[in-house]
């Protein structure tokens, strides 16, 4: 967190009409703004700007001479703003219903307006993030050359929604609150089948299965590092995506969206059902050629975005690759110039 920096954005307006001051937090990996292409990177419910490097949730993905090679792309990571990530109580939001996931992307292209930047090679986000990246580009339709929403979708279904309502209750009526939250969200955020292949029944002891005690662990480690407003605010963002909220239908919407866009599902996903992405899918190429899908194959569900990694790598390394290998092209290509 050393290399956090931030922009103040004044007087910004939000959905009941007031106007606040947002401490924008972000950090910045691999090679210097406006020297490489930039990818964007949004971070997931709990998660946060630290995506690659000593403590980066997303190692596998991001680094030197990986996926996203911090050798040559510019990689930035907003936080979204009251996540609590920089420990300081004046920077929390506290009147989260206020807030929605468009608002956060209203909030990103501020922060890129501020860092000068008029261009994204790529936005990527897993879950919420994978949400906010849909908003984005929505909101800014030349703005991203490759749009990479992953185990997510355009808007928020109805099943994310209940779900979504049952976790604000929680957060709001629990004697225990981040922990209880915690535990029923990990029930979507994984399946049966990957609990089963996990635990198979047994026990820590006579009287703890060791899947309890599995939850029991993630609920105390969130409530150790994460603040309630923080998960309120969260969950609020979640339930509120939806390209077309008071704008036109969904084909009007994403048929201005230039971005080539990549989907990318999981098939045993609870949360952001695979056959809802499928029929986004095929709805854009109703109207867009530059679309794709890839399904992410797992017993593992919504968390699959974050374990499994070589199948991630296989549908995303082409893009980025794609993109190093025309740089060093034109380079070629200059040098002959020069040359001849």
């Amino acid at each position: 967190m050393k290399d956090l920096q931030y922009i103040k954005i004044s007087k910004f307006s939000i959905q009941n009409g007031k106007t606040v001051d947002i401490q924008l937090s972000y950090q910045i990996f691999g090679q210097p703004i406006g020297d490489a292409p930039i990818v964007l990177v949004n971070h997931a419910l709990t998660g946060n700007s630290t995506i690659c490097g000593n403590e980066g949730w997303w190692n596998d993905l991001i680094g030197e001479n990986k996926c996203i090679d911090t050798n040559f792309y510019s990689v930035l990571a907003f936080n979204i703003p009251g996540n609590g990530f920089d420990n300081k109580n004046e920077n929390l939001i506290e009147n989260y219903k206020d807030f929605t996931a468009r608002t956060i992307a209203e909030i990103f292209y501020e922060g890129l307006k501020e860092l000068n930047i008029n261009e994204l090679f790529a936005v990527i986000g897993g879950s919420v993030g994978g949400g906010i990246a849909w908003e984005l580009a929505a909101l800014q339709p030349d703005l991203i050359e490759h749009l990479i929403p992953i185990a997510t979708d355009w808007k928020s279904t109805d099943w994310l929604i209940a779900n979504c309502h049952i976790q604000d209750a929680i957060l709001n009526n629990s004697s225990k609150p981040l922990e209880d939250a915690r535990m029923h969200a990990m029930t979507l955020y994984r399946t049966p089948e990957s609990l089963t292949s996990k635990f198979r029944r047994t026990k820590k002891s006579n009287a703890l299965f060791n899947v309890e005690s599995w939850f029991n662990y993630h609920g105390d480690a969130l409530n150790a590092r994460f603040n309630l407003s923080a998960y309120k605010l969260m969950n609020q963002i979640l339930r509120t995506i939806d390209i077309t909220r008071d704008r036109a239908s969904f084909n009007e919407v994403v048929a201005k969206i230039k971005s080539s866009i990549h989907i990318v599902t999981i098939n045993s996903d609870l949360f952001f059902k695979a056959e809802e992405n499928w029929e986004t899918y095929v709805d854009l190429k109703l109207i867009k050629d530059n679309v794709c899908i890839s399904e992410i194959k797992s017993i593992h569900g919504h968390d699959a975005f974050l374990i499994e990694f070589a199948q991630l790598s296989k549908f995303l390394t082409p893009i980025f690759e794609a993109r190093k290998e025309s740089k060093y092209f034109e380079l070629d290509c200059y040098k002959t110039r020069v040359t001849a």
